[in-house]
């Protein structure tokens, strides 16, 4: 049941005492995203209906806010701005109160956990978070939790047990990139790895799901590996640095958001170009379409779609209403094959990345879905009852 606001922010406002002056520094996220993919007119409406029709306890007064470690990259735009238009209707209608977003200046734990202490205080209903570490911060999703908050991680999840996580399963993203490498090259090849921003949950999971994979394919090697921290311009200065001590490599492996400029490094390089793995930004997009029209190119795009913010948002909102949410909810990676690449360009605005819209009959569906697989699972003994996310990576162990 969702707690009674006024018990809530008294609480909240006991909290507010122990806390330092630091903790109140947060910054709202207001403009510089780059443009949104707009839904389609019979998605806004069909969604506008569905949000004025609440089907269980009314959250019309509810405040629910989204936490964001990190605003760098284009998917990141992407996410802020379909955060905005798919909530936006929600406010309107008065399905809640407000949805607001925020992001911190650098992709600091410290920095977000005071921000997410400056959100309790602020009295919000629910925070949802991508979280700049899966176990930093913990100590903060707790006291938002004992304050009466609910609490929704998504992309970059928290441990912390009170939280709902809503993940893509990164694991099988690695695993899949290995599994196409492999397609294409049955008798072996050279593979570079890009990797995203250390110590979070979704860096740590892409690749060790690369790692796992690789164990099936022995003549497949990874000669290096870089941190691109899913930005082109990092990754691109990363790539050409390494590329000189480097043998012969025929593909890329990496997390989203990197592709163009791991080819801009190659290019640059005068080598020849590799097989590389796309996310869903614009301008790999493009680039992958204009190298398939001049020399039959051909890869494929694997990434989360930016609209699982959306989401956590539902989720959120539907925890709210007293509805019973399953903890862990799985959203299925969105894929961009050779045959679709073009339809998808066309409706995927420059500069911005291609997103999938998830509606509240979506996350209805997922709900559902998430139930289903619960009831079916087997009761784990007692010995193995620990929930594998809660056990940090040793990156995660060192992070501060």
């Amino acid at each position: 049941m969702t707690p009674d606001n006024d018990n809530r922010r008294w609480r909240a406002g006991l909290l507010g005492l122990a806390l330092s002056t630091a903790a109140l520094a947060a910054h709202a996220d207001t403009g510089g995203a780059a443009a949104a993919t707009p839904p389609s007119p019979a998605q806004v409406a069909g969604q506008t209906q569905d949000q004025s029709q609440p089907r269980t306890n009314s959250t019309a007064d509810k405040r629910i806010a989204l936490s964001n470690n990190y605003a760098g990259n284009a998917w990141r735009q992407q996410m802020l701005a379909a955060w905005q238009t798919q909530t936006a209707p929600a406010v309107k209608t008065g399905v809640v109160a407000a949805a607001d977003a925020f992001t911190i200046g650098e992709n600091q734990p410290t920095d977000q956990a005071a921000q997410i202490q400056n959100l309790i205080l602020q009295g919000y209903d629910a925070i949802v978070i991508d979280a700049a570490s899966t176990t930093a911060l913990n100590g903060a999703v707790q006291e938002a939790c004992d304050a009466g908050v609910v609490v929704v991680s998504f992309d970059g999840i928290v441990t912390a047990p009170c939280a709902w996580k809503i993940v893509n399963d990164f694991h099988e993203w690695g695993r899949e990139q290995v599994d196409y490498m492999a397609k294409r090259f049955p008798d072996g090849a050279n593979l570079l790895e890009v990797r995203g921003l250390p110590g979070t949950f979704v860096d740590d999971d892409l690749h060790q799901g690369i790692v796992d994979e690789l164990e099936h394919y022995p003549k497949l090697h990874i000669v290096s590996s870089v941190e691109g921290d899913w930005a082109q311009d990092v990754t691109q200065q990363a790539v050409a640095g390494v590329l000189p001590s480097l043998p012969h490599i025929d593909g890329v492996l990496n997390q989203g958001g990197e592709a163009y400029g791991v080819a801009q490094a190659f290019r640059a390089s005068q080598r020849e170009m590799p097989v590389i793995i796309f996310s869903n930004a614009q301008d790999e997009l493009a680039w992958w379409a204009e190298q398939h029209r001049k020399n039959g190119y051909q890869s494929i795009a694997i990434s989360n779609a930016p609209g699982i913010a959306v989401v956590a948002f539902w989720v959120a909102q539907r925890i709210l209403a007293g509805e019973d949410v399953p903890k862990h909810l799985t959203v299925p990676l969105y894929h961009i094959r050779q045959d679709e690449l073009s339809e998808v360009l066309a409706h995927t605005p420059k500069g911005s990345v291609a997103d999938q819209i998830f509606t509240r009959a979506d996350v209805e569906r997922l709900i559902q879905q998430a139930r289903a697989t619960q009831a079916s699972a087997p009761e784990p003994s007692p010995a193995k009852a620990q929930d594998p996310a809660k056990t940090p990576s040793a990156a995660e162990e060192t992070q501060p």
